[in-house]
């Protein structure tokens, strides 16, 4: 990224939307506003954002599938607007392959925060692992692959991760079997600058086992390991 970060905001709230526009222009951000779906992709189209904030609750296309399409089309990072009340919506965002999300009402400096340390992963190469920059991975029927940046099961079908959620599932393919802390998978994932946000690590956890465990309520690969943290139960074979 040259310049100033350029950060795309989608609300369709003015009173929302300017106010913390004008926050994050003052933290050093360029902002461009979009107040629908429609608006959003446009200024995709027109400029290079470097990243998405983007409200789920929008009148037309929503959020949700707004997220998709920004997925679908390349790698730009997205972080989701929520109301507490929609749990369900925010699961099912970060499962399209949201970064993060922040639940309103908020506070524009906790977001600012996020926004700066998922740029700076994004500008870092999207992980702090020196993994190979190719190379598959197989444990428990599936397949990690790090040139690709993909998780594929037995029958070769691709199973889309977030960003964060391959990270997380790189650290633990790499070390099998070794009890990693929440505070080492946050350093191997994020940064040491995320480390106050460590419910990520949980909620990716979570993501992940919905996605490869055949029961995720009884996990066989990725384990909890009471009072330490979480383990890849599984032998790993580099392919």
């Amino acid at each position: 990224m040259s310049g100033l970060p350029h950060i795309l905001l989608v609300d369709d709230e003015r009173s929302i939307r300017e106010p913390l526009a004008q926050y994050l222009t003052k933290q050093g951000f360029r902002v461009t506003q979009a107040g629908d779906a429609e608006g959003a992709r446009a200024r995709m189209a027109a400029y290079a954002i470097d990243l998405v904030i983007l409200d789920i609750m929008m009148p037309g296309e929503d959020g949700l599938s707004l997220c998709r399409h920004i997925r679908a089309s390349g790698d730009i990072p997205v972080i989701l607007l929520t109301a507490k009340s929609e749990e369900t919506d925010r699961i099912v965002g970060l499962e399209m392959g949201a970064d993060d999300y922040v639940v309103k009402p908020f506070s524009p400096r906790e977001l600012a925060t996020r926004a700066k340390v998922i740029l700076r992963r994004a500008a870092a190469g999207g992980s702090r692992q020196h993994a190979p920059e190719s190379g598959s991975y197989a444990f428990g029927g599936w397949v990690l692959k790090t040139g690709e940046r993909a998780l594929v099961d037995r029958e070769g079908v691709s199973v889309p991760l977030s960003t964060g959620e391959y990270n997380l599932l790189l650290a633990l393919a790499l070390r099998p079997r070794q009890v990693l802390t929440r505070d080492q998978l946050l350093d191997l994932t994020q940064g040491r600058e995320a480390m106050a946000f460590d419910r990520a690590i949980d909620n990716q956890v979570s993501r992940l086992r919905r996605k490869i465990e055949p029961d995720p309520k009884n996990p066989e690969l990725i384990k909890t390991v009471w009072g330490g943290g979480y383990t890849l139960a599984a032998e790993v074979t580099r392919l």
